[in-house]
């Protein structure tokens, strides 16, 4: 009896894991060059235009606090909770302007939903420092 609830509990799981949990680190090191000019990651990264990435996947924002001059919106959205999680880092990277009106982010974001996954598996790969 407990062997086919737990099978379907794990199914559940699976099923409703989201899709960009599927992305492909390799291919996210790509896309992220089109995130180089603004930002940094690994162990020499330094804040540019935009913050350093280290430890963002799960990190609330403005993560880095007094390190970086963030915009008064993504303050506001620090203030609100808002935590960088896939979902909402997925959200951020298609149109950052429309996820948070008022942000310094420049970029248009990214239209394909499997960069958007890879860029972010590639993220995962450097943890806070």
């Amino acid at each position: 009896m407990i062997k086919p609830i737990l099978s379907t509990a794990a199914m559940i799981v699976a099923l409703s894991a989201p899709a960009f949990a599927e992305g492909d680190a390799d291919k996210g090191e790509r896309v992220f060059n089109k995130c180089k000019a603004c930002h940094e990651v690994g162990a020499d990264a330094k804040n540019k235009v935009g913050p350093t990435l280290n430890g963002i996947v799960g990190a609330p924002a403005a993560h880095l606090g007094d390190e970086f001059n963030y915009s008064d919106a993504m303050l506001e959205a620090a203030e609100g909770g808002l935590v960088w999680t896939e979902e909402n880092l997925a959200e951020y990277l298609t149109k950052p302007r429309d996820f948070m009106p008022g942000n310094k982010m420049s970029f248009a974001g990214l239209r394909k939903e499997q960069e958007i996954a890879d860029v972010i598996a590639y993220l995962q790969t450097f943890p806070a420092e």
